[in-house]
């Protein structure tokens, strides 16, 4: 049966991918050549594509009155990029059953895809009772004892429960209403169910108003938002990725059933590669869609590159920051292999607990105070602005509070004084603020810094990576090592000059090949040049979360006596 492509596309569950779909009809049924994107493809009838992914290209917007279209409004197409905050209104329609939710609401490891839900009615499980109007949170989808079902959660008095609902379970459920408010980008990938449209409304009015905004003056009020589709496909005589929009007026028909879909190229991700054997290694592949960006080496990626693919396996690197006060700040996977060299910079430290987690057996920590600490004990010390101290160690002391003897847990330090030291204690729970001294003025390898010192650890580059034409953290005057985290790579080099290899990540370049069936002549990969990634906020966020998930999080400091 026939339909619009936007109509299938909007309808389309991804998890159904990759789709063969034939052209029936349309304005381009006579093969025009139709382009988007700096793609040429010509569309007619009888032609046949397989749809290998999709997402939100674009917003069209209408001006909402009682959850309906305005009979006034003029639709205007909004980027995904288009300034201001949005509050979710939570739709009205129920959904029937926790499947149809799976199938078209986004549910995600981010803190954007944990949808929350209530039923009208109570729902009995085995050990719990979820009463009606009770806010459902829904965390996860994954297989339980053989049956798919989502892992949610409901707080209660301040207490969280876990438990599983099957994906067969109906029933009615409401969106509850949402209190966050999110950009349209963040909306258009998370908060836009599939077969539904999205009514928000304007947060924050824009700070500046002018004639090409295609909102009216002062608007305050709710929008509908349909999406537009970008649709990635593979075309039967092509090598490259074609990308359509999903509002282009033609007709389709879905033959995924009947047609020989290993007929096709067979792209892969870099997480597809990936998850071949080892055995399977190297291999040759052509590139159907390289990464966008300039950072070297990723710039020689472009598309129908062919490249040699030898091994896949797990590095090292730090994880870096660049120490500023004001945001945003740089973000550096650095690998072990990088061959400048770093001085230490001092550390800033906001309470005496973060010195007792900072002190090491190596070296004695010297700190001067930089905020003023009024001790409610006379037992313990009361500290100035410039005060200095050396960190001793952790213990036990006694103090006299409200007419009572308490235990609490105290630092031991020296405070210097101009010509003797002093020994002071200092409250763990004490807020104030110290900055380390530092004497120690060796120039260290990065593999000494991880070896020797307890992360995180300031520094700043002291001698520049000379093996390479750019050390991008030579020009930082800062950096903060925060933890040594393992990612994994992809070892490539280009088949037409294999006179050097490169590292690749593979979860964080987005890249399309397909692999060719030719035998590898180099078996051994050339001198491999391992370089530093800088990476974006939303990576660096992803990768701290991956690597912290399977840790437990650090102690919390002692609380101050009430």
């Amino acid at each position: 049966m026939a339909s619009t492509l936007e109509k299938f596309i909007h309808s389309l569950d991804p998890r159904s991918l990759p789709r063969v779909l034939q052209i029936q009809s349309g304005i381009y049924c006579q093969g025009s050549i139709y382009e988007m994107f700096g793609n040429e493809c010509c569309l007619s009838t009888g032609e046949v594509l397989k749809i290998i992914g999709f997402k939100i290209n674009k917003l069209i917007a209408s001006i909402c009155e009682n959850n309906e279209v305005s009979r006034f409004s003029a639709k205007v197409e909004l980027p995904l990029n288009f300034p201001g905050l949005y509050k979710v209104v939570a739709d009205e329609t129920p959904y029937v059953s926790i499947e149809e939710i799976t199938r078209k609401v986004s549910i995600g490891p981010t803190r954007f895809g944990h949808p929350c839900f209530y039923s009208p009615e109570d729902i009995k499980l085995a050990n719990l009772t979820i009463k009606h109007g009770e806010q459902i949170t829904f965390n996860s989808v994954e297989e339980v004892n053989g049956t798919m079902a989502v892992n949610c959660g409901v707080v209660r008095n301040n207490q969280s429960h876990s438990f599983t609902l099957p994906l067969s379970q109906e029933g009615k459920f409401y969106e509850c209403e949402d209190d966050q408010i999110y950009t349209l980008k963040e909306i258009a990938e998370w908060k836009i169910p599939k077969c539904r449209n999205r009514i928000v409304k304007l947060s924050n009015t824009l700070h500046t108003w002018d004639s090409s905004n295609p909102l009216p003056e002062n608007f305050e009020g709710c929008l509908i938002l349909t999406p537009v589709y970008e649709v990635q496909a593979v075309m039967k005589f092509r090598k490259d990725i074609v990308h359509i929009l999903s509002d282009l007026d033609v007709e389709v028909k879905d033959i995924t059933d009947c047609y020989d879909i290993s007929s096709f190229l067979q792209p892969l991700s870099l997480e597809d590669v990936f998850e071949r054997t080892s055995k399977e290694f190297p291999m040759v592949a052509e590139i159907m869609e390289g990464p966008s960006g300039s950072q070297k080496p990723y710039h020689l990626l472009h598309t129908g590159k062919e490249i040699i693919i030898y091994k896949k396996y797990q590095a090292t690197r730090v994880l870096a920051s660049e120490i500023r006060s004001d945001s945003p700040k740089r973000h550096f996977l650095i690998p072990m292999s990088y061959k400048g060299k770093f001085k230490r910079r001092p550390r800033e430290f906001p309470t005496a607990y973060d010195l007792e987690l900072a002190r090491s057996e190596k070296e004695q920590l010297h700190v001067v105070a930089t905020k003023a600490f009024d001790s409610p004990h006379k037992e313990l010390f009361s500290v100035s602005v410039g005060d200095q101290f050396l960190v001793q160690q952790c213990q036990t002391s006694e103090v006299l509070y409200e007419g009572r003897k308490k235990v609490i847990d105290v630092l031991a330090c020296e405070q210097i004084l101009s010509d003797t030291y002093k020994k002071v204690l200092l409250p763990m729970y004490m807020e104030g603020g110290f900055v380390e001294v530092i004497h120690d003025k060796k120039q260290y390898q990065l593999s000494e810094i991880c070896k020797e010192f307890r992360l995180p650890f300031n520094v700043k580059v002291s001698v520049r990576d000379l093996s390479v034409e750019e050390d991008v953290l030579a020009a930082v005057p800062g950096l903060q090592f925060e933890e040594e985290i393992t990612d994994s790579y992809l070892l490539i080099s280009s088949t037409s000059s294999p006179m050097e290899s490169w590292e690749i990540p593979v979860y964080r370049l987005n890249m399309l090949v397909h692999l060719l069936s030719r035998d590898v002549q180099t078996v051994v990969p050339p001198a491999t040049k391992t370089t530093v990634e800088e990476i974006s906020e939303e990576q660096y966020y992803m990768v701290r979360r991956y690597e912290n998930q399977t840790l437990h999080p650090p102690p919390r400091p002692p609380k101050k006596p009430t």
